[in-house]
C-alpha cells in the first residue's frame, strides 16, 4: 500500500522529559486520522512534528513518498488548520485566502481560480470582501480551512480546529469537514479531545497516552473492542462500567462480591482463572428487568433518572458501585426502585487487572 504519511520510531524529548516515544504510524492515501486523547498526550505534538513545527530528537517522517525530516513546512506539501483561526484582521477573506499564494508569487489567473474554487467548496463566496471581525465563528473557521485548501496540496492537518466554537457549530462544522474529505480525498490528520468528533470523522482513531499509541483502528472496533483499560474508559459518554472480580471455573464465571455472572456469552480469547479481572459493559449493552436471571444478572437499585431526550440514563447502585444504563425514555424509573440489571456478554469487555490488556 502507498502510504501517505509514513511516521518512523519518532522520539521527541524536551530536555530530559520524553514526550513521544518510539512512535510509529502510517496513514494511507486519502485516509482520514484522528488523533484522539486526553490533554497533554501528545497529540498536537506529533501533529506538529508532521508539520516541521518542531524539530524531533529521534526518527523519521516521511510525506507523499519523500523524506522530510527536516524539510522547512513550506517544502512538506501540506495545509494546516489551527485551533485559533490565525486570521489577518486588516484583510478581506479574499486578502486572507490569497495571502500566502501572493507571497509564493503565484500567477494572478491561478490565485483567483484557487480562491474561487475554495469559496465555492466551503461556500464562503458572498464572504469574499468582508473582514474577520464581521464573520461568525463558524465562518472564521471555514475561512482558516479556505486557507490552506488554496495550498491544493496532498495533505491535511488539523489541530483541534472546532475547539472554539459552540456545540450548533461544531456539529455542523463536522458534516462540512467530512464532505469536504468525501469530496477532496485528500489525506488528512486531525487532533482533537472530543470522541465524537473521532467516531464521526474517523476512518481510523489512534488513542494516544504518554506519548504513545494504544490503539490504531477503525471507530467501531475501538468502541466495541478496546484494547485496554484506558482506551474502554476514555471513549463513551457515559464511560464503560467496571465491575472489579475474579475469574473462576476455569475462566466460565466473572465473580463479583457475592454475585456470579456466566461468561458463556462473552466474545473473547481464551480467559483462565485471574485472581483480578475486571468487566466492561456499556450502558446501552445493559438491560433493566424485574426477574433475576442466574447468571447474567444483578440486583441494583434506581438512584437517578436522567432524562436525556431520545433516551435517559438511570444511575444504579448494583454491588457496593454505580453503574449508568441506557434505556427508552418513556420507561421512567423511580429512585429506590430495586431492580435486576442484565447483561449483554457478547459486547462485554474483559481486562486482566495485572496489565490492564484486553483478554
Amino acid at each position: 500500500m502507498d502510504h501517505s504519511i509514513s511516521v518512523k520510531d519518532l522520539t521527541l524529548n524536551f530536555g530530559a522529559v520524553s514526550v513521544l516515544k518510539n512512535l510509529n504510524l502510517d496513514v494511507a492515501q486519502g485516509e482520514f486520522i484522528v488523533l484522539l486523547g486526553p490533554s497533554g498526550c501528545g497529540k498536537s505534538t506529533l501533529l506538529n512534528c508532521l508539520a516541521g513545527l518542531l524539530d524531533i530528537t529521534d526518527g523519521q517522517i516521511w510525506i507523499g513518498g519523500k523524506n522530510v525530516t527536516w524539510a522547512e513546512p513550506s517544502d512538506r506539501g501540506i495545509g494546516m488548520v489551527f485551533q485559533s483561526y490565525a486570521l489577518y484582521p486588516q484583510m478581506s477573506v479574499r486578502g486572507n485566502l490569497s495571502f500566502g499564494l501572493k507571497n509564493a508569487r503565484m500567477p494572478k489567473d491561478e490565485i483567483d481560480r484557487r480562491v474561487a474554487r475554495a469559496a465555492e467548496i466551503l461556500q464562503i463566496g458572498p464572504l469574499l470582501d468582508r473582514k474577520p471581525g464581521a464573520l461568525s465563528g463558524g465562518q472564521r473557521q471555514r475561512v482558516a480551512i479556505g486557507r490552506a485548501l488554496v495550498r491544493d496540496v496532498d495533505v491535511f492537518l488539523f489541530d483541534e480546529p472546532l475547539s472554539n466554537l459552540d456545540a450548533k457549530l461544531r456539529s455542523e462544522l463536522r458534516v462540512e469537514i467530512k464532505r469536504l474529505h468525501s469530496r477532496l480525498n485528500n489525506t488528512m490528520v486531525y487532533v482533537t479531545h472530543d470522541q465524537i468528533e473521532a467516531l464521526t470523522l474517523a476512518d481510523r482513531i489512534a488513542v494516544m497516552r504518554g506519548g504513545i499509541i494504544q490503539q490504531l483502528d477503525a471507530p467501531q472496533t475501538i468502541y466495541n473492542r478496546p484494547a485496554n483499560l484506558f482506551v474502554a474508559g476514555f471513549l463513551g459518554s457515559p464511560a464503560m462500567n467496571f465491575l472489579h472480580g475474579s475469574t473462576v471455573d476455569n475462566g466460565r464465571v466473572f465473580q463479583f462480591g457475592e454475585n456470579r455472572i456466566s461468561l458463556a456469552g462473552y466474545d473473547g480469547g481464551a480467559v483462565l482463572e485471574r485472581p483480578r479481572a475486571i468487566l466492561g459493559l456499556r450502558p446501552e449493552h445493559i438491560t433493566i428487568g424485574e426477574e433475576a436471571r442466574p447468571g447474567v444478572s444483578l440486583p441494583a437499585v434506581v438512584e437517578i433518572d436522567e432524562p436525556m431526550g431520545a433516551d435517559s440514563l438511570v444511575w444504579l447502585q448494583a454491588g457496593g458501585q454505580q453503574m449508568s444504563v441506557r434505556i427508552p425514555v418513556e420507561q421512567r424509573m423511580a429512585p429506590g426502585t430495586p431492580v435486576h440489571i442484565h447483561f449483554d456478554l457478547s459486547k462485554a469487555s474483559l481486562f486482566d487487572a495485572g496489565t490492564e490488556l484486553r483478554i
